[in-house]
Parts: structure tokens; C-alpha cells; sequence
């Protein structure tokens, strides 16, 4: 079975490798000074052997077994997220964590759900062979599919992750070959929904904030939008974390401030700069430069994964791997888009760099089902 590393990408493991060197190096000056966590490097190598393994062993299987059993995952995705409703950890104001003593790790049911329903997706889409997709039969039912984990997410509350489900769907939608007409009904009912939720929000801000507040519920994700849509009106506490970010990002200029010299980072001005904010400490310490590397690393790895995409000779194949390339592409612009104030703060980390291990572990997996993809591209499935 081994052999089959063989038919591995090389240079995706290149880039995966090189994220972890800089991950480490980016974590380490996020948390020198910092007052809530410290640097644990024996913790980090467990999280990254764990994830090559998780890597490896995601590769050796063949992708179209997942594919059979997506339901099955599928139920028991939405159990998680049932579950951690109801049992989880509050971290951060959403109620979306399990605590793993053991192993002293938190791991948050959403991003493994993510996988699960790119599989799902992928199944059901790849039953068409390519014809384009049914407006009753199939874009409505997979819309439905996606609605009820998009749900169970928001109310944690975690709009972020709620957005990646999103997105994950249009992507899923658009490599479907889904008509163009129904194409311009889910934008408009998309378009509309949005002008509802802005104006529900701004014309009835204070009733929404009291009617939370009343029933205990986080309110911070209120504050974020408002920073976003309204940033006149917003305080200056609502704005500071947002304002400090772009004002350390300026301060790195064209090469940086340096390694380990980021004024606002070790100055603690920016909050959990080692997870989220993880980008403030590239545009600070490194610059202009040091960011348009790491986008370039980002942008070769998506290229290579697309790639393999447009060679795949099964259709399960090709849609799973544009559902991560959407997954990723849209945690990275929204990552970044946060800190530099064109799109509202998440709770969305950048992907292979932010210090989180659930993260890493089901991002390493993601990639692991791309390799899947290559490796077992030209062999035929029992009953496919």
C-alpha cells in the first residue's frame, strides 16, 4: 500500500512542510509576550505529527469508500453539532468546543463537518454524471442538506464557520453544472435575504441587542457587524481591535518591522494575535513582502490542487476537491479581509498558519483526501 506514495504531489507536501516552519516561527513571536498562553513547543510537535499522520493515512484510503458512507458521516456530523449545543465548551462567546482532557486539546465539531459535508455534497452531486442539476431534484434537496448544519452552527454562535458551510455549498452548486436560471434564483434570494438581514439589523439594532441580552445570548458578533457596516457610528472599543490591526499591518511597510520586533504584536494591542489575528504578525514583522509570500504559497497550492481537479477521471474526485478549494480559498480572503477592514471580524483562522490544532488536523485531512484523489484517480471502484 505504501507504494502508492509514489503518485504523491510533491510540491503540495513542499508547501504543507513550509507552512509549519512558518506557522511555528509566527506563533512563537505572537506568544513571546503575550499575557494568555505560552509558547509550548512539545505541544506543537504532537499536533503536527498527529496531523501528518491523519495526512497519511487519509491518502492511503480510497476517497470513493468515504463517499459511500458520506450519509452515515453525515449523521453523525450533525450529532456533534447537536451535541455541542448542549454539552460544549463557551470559548470565545460561542458555545461550539469539546474539551479533550486526555490529549489537552479542544476540538470543535464544525471543522470536522466541513469534510463531512464536501463528501456528501460530492456524492450526491456526482450521481448526475454531469448532467446539469434539477431545480426540485437536486438543488433544493441540497440546499435543505447544508440549511440544517448552517443552522445549528449560527445559534452556537459561529458565523464564520456558518459562512465556510455556505460556501462550501455554491462551490458544490457551480461544479454541480447547476443551470443558469436556477443560478439567478439562489442570487437573488441570496441578495434579498442579505438586504433583509441589513435592514432587520440596522433598523432594529437596539430591540435585537435587548432581546439577546434578555435571554443571555452572546452579543459580540452584533458588535462586529456593526464595526463593518456602520463604522461611523460604531465605539471605540467596538473598533479598536480592527483599528490596531490595520495600523500594524501599515507600520511593516515594505519589509517589516522584523522578526520578533512587531511593536503592536508584543505590546499585547492586538488580542488572540496567535490564532485569528495570526496575519497581523506577517504584514508587522514581515512586510509587504513577507505577505505576498505567503500568498503566493497559497495561491501555488491551490493551483496545484486544481490541477488535479481537471485531470481526475471520476467526478466524485474533481467535486470534493472544488469543495476544499472553496473551504480554503474563502478562509483565506476572509482571514485576511478582517484585518485590513474590508470584510467583518470572524472567527474564521487562516489556514496551516493560525495556532489551533482542530484546525491544522481537519485542514491536513482536507489535503489528505486531495492526495486520496491522485492516488487512486485510475482505479475503478467496485459498483461505481
Amino acid at each position: 500500500m505504501l507504494h502508492k506514495l509514489k503518485k504523491i504531489d510533491v510540491p503540495i507536501v513542499v508547501i504543507l512542510l513550509a507552512f509549519m516552519v512558518i506557522s511555528t516561527m509566527l506563533v512563537y513571536s505572537a506568544t513571546l509576550n503575550s499575557r494568555v498562553i505560552t509558547f509550548e513547543p512539545k505541544k506543537i510537535i504532537v499536533i503536527y505529527i498527529v496531523s501528518i499522520i491523519a495526512f497519511l493515512v487519509t491518502t492511503l484510503i480510497d476517497y470513493r469508500i468515504l463517499t459511500k458512507v458520506s450519509f452515515y458521516l453525515y449523521g453523525f456530523g450533525v450529532f456533534l453539532l447537536i451535541a455541542v449545543l448542549l454539552f460544549g465548551e463557551k470559548i470565545g462567546g460561542a458555545r461550539g468546543w469539546f474539551s479533550l482532557p486526555v490529549v489537552k486539546l479542544d476540538f470543535q465539531p464544525v471543522e470536522l463537518f466541513k469534510i463531512i459535508l464536501i463528501l456528501t455534497l460530492a456524492m450526491i452531486i456526482a450521481r448526475r454524471k454531469g448532467e446539469p442539476l434539477e431545480l426540485l431534484r437536486d438543488v433544493v434537496p441540497i440546499g435543505l442538506i447544508t440549511f440544517l448544519p448552517v443552522v445549528l452552527v449560527t445559534v452556537q454562535p459561529d458565523l464564520g464557520n456558518a459562512m465556510i458551510l455556505v460556501v462550501i455549498l455554491c462551490g458544490m452548486y457551480w461544479i454541480g453544472n447547476m443551470k443558469l436560471s436556477n443560478l439567478l434564483i439562489g442570487a437573488l434570494v441570496i441578495a434579498g435575504a442579505a438586504y433583509l438581514f441589513l435592514y432587520l439589523f440596522q433598523h432594529y439594532h437596539t430591540d435585537i441587542q435587548q432581546f439577546f441580552q434578555a435571554q443571555k445570548w452572546p452579543t459580540h458578533w452584533m458588535d462586529r457587524i456593526n464595526t463593518f457596516i456602520s463604522p461611523e457610528t460604531a465605539s471605540k472599543d467596538d473598533k479598536w481591535q480592527v483599528d490596531n490591526a490595520i495600523r500594524a499591518i501599515g507600520s511593516g511597510s515594505l519589509i517589516g518591522e522584523g522578526y520578533l520586533n512587531g511593536s503592536s504584536v508584543h505590546s499585547n494591542r492586538i488580542p488572540v494575535v496567535y490564532t485569528d489575528a495570526i496575519f497581523v504578525v506577517v504584514g508587522e514583522e514581515f512586510g509587504f513582502v513577507g505577505a505576498s509570500v505567503l500568498l503566493l504559497l497559497y495561491f501555488v497550492l491551490i493551483y496545484r490542487m486544481i490541477l488535479i481537479s481537471i485531470y481526475c477521471n471520476h467526478l466524485a474526485g474533481t467535486y470534493i476537491i472544488i469543495g476544499i478549494v472553496s473551504m480554503m480559498v474563502f478562509q483565506i480572503f476572509e482571514n485576511i479581509s478582517m484585518w485590513i477592514g474590508i470584510m467583518p471580524v470572524t472567527g474564521i483562522t487562516l489556514p496551516f498558519i493560525s495556532y489551533g490544532g482542530t484546525s491544522l488536523l481537519i485542514n491536513m485531512i482536507a489535503m489528505g483526501l486531495v492526495m486520496s484523489v491522485r492516488l487512486h484517480d485510475d482505479k475503478l471502484l467496485e459498483d461505481e
